[in-house]
């Protein structure tokens, strides 16, 4: 008896624990990997207008793929909301999402939503750094405006990011190093072995540098855009700057999960997000919006003056083990 209590105790740790509310009539399971308090704020807002409660794990890029695929034969939720698109094209390779024609998907540019219908984009994010302020006039370092920057003696140890094997938000850093380095791949590698001297830490959560760099336990953090303006409004001392030498961008964006029960209702929730309503609420977290249904939103930062690299997501999405391999044999700290 005591065996079989605690293999069924081992069962139930193995099931993912999504967030709960009060109990409601109808329900939707969903993976997320927008911030916690975003997650919970366009949720909310869908519960409240339709009276579908929405249960959610917050996860990394990286996590909510892997946990999608090793779920496959059993999915535990019916949508993934949020996201760099690399990944999402990921799923669909895998075979681990299902396509979906939403009334609304016409609201998105063409170039951010599958032809096939599997994923569509809800918001452009930019890689930037930020730079504690205070920290910085301690140590005498200045705002750091180009990659080149960042590799300098005086930035040893100073820079915090992600791990490209958990995070897209570092995987898009390092497709854009390749980028900026001409598309040569060794030139990059060479590169990123540098910044690894500049580097400190290499955090799970892309969000999680500048974090760091907000409270002053780093100076410099690399991170996107939106993360950091909302750090910045909400008090913290960060100067932000996007590096002149080029940047990339996030296309957050959104799946339905193959197999999945719940479907119904992660198709409301999908078309929700993509309304007027849903929209609105996006642009509150200093994103840039890509449905012509949401408000204008004045980060500070102009999109259209910005060094944006030539960004392909779908040769991203496909050289991804390997380049997430060939950093971890070269560069991830052992």
């Amino acid at each position: 008896m005591r065996k079989a209590w605690l293999l069924l105790f081992v069962a139930l740790l193995s099931v993912p624990m999504f967030y709960q509310g009060a109990s409601a009539a109808e329900t939707v399971k969903a993976y997320t990997t927008l911030e916690e308090p975003n997650a919970k704020e366009l949720f909310d807002a869908f519960e409240k207008e339709t009276g579908i409660h929405v249960e959610w794990v917050r996860l990394t890029t990286g996590e909510a793929l892997a946990r999608i695929e090793a779920e496959k034969n059993n999915p535990q939720a019916a949508i993934w909301v949020g996201g760099v698109g690399t990944l999402h094209i990921e799923a669909k390779t895998k075979g681990l999402t299902t396509p979906y024609s939403s009334r609304s998907a016409n609201t998105i540019p063409d170039r951010y939503r599958d032809k096939d219908r599997y994923w569509i984009g809800l918001y452009v994010g930019p890689i930037a750094f930020g730079m504690n302020t205070n920290r910085a006039k301690e140590l005498k370092m200045k705002m750091p405006k180009k990659w080149a920057d960042l590799v300098k003696p005086e930035y040893a140890k100073k820079v915090r990011m992600a791990n490209p094997g958990t995070s897209g938000t570092a995987y898009n850093v390092l497709t854009n190093v390749i980028r900026i380095q001409g598309g040569s791949e060794d030139k990059a590698f060479s590169f990123l072995k540098q910044l690894d001297k500049s580097v400190d830490q290499y955090t799970k959560s892309g969000s999680a540098p500048g974090k760091s760099a907000a409270i002053g336990e780093i100076p410099i953090a690399i991170g996107y855009l939106h993360d950091l303006i909302k750090l910045k409004k909400g008090g913290a001392p960060l100067e932000i700057a996007i590096p002149a030498d080029g940047t990339g961008f996030e296309t957050a964006s959104m799946s339905l999960i193959r197999g999945a029960p719940g479907s119904l209702n992660a198709k409301k929730l999908y078309d929700w997000i993509l309304t007027k309503k849903g929209m609105t609420v996006v642009a509150n977290w200093y994103v840039i919006p890509l449905s012509s249904e949401a408000p204008k939103v004045d980060t500070g930062f102009n999109l259209s003056k910005m060094n944006l690299v030539h960004q392909d997501d779908a040769w991203d999405a496909a050289n991804k083990a390997r380049l997430v391999e060939r950093w971890n044999r070269e560069i991830a700290p052992k």
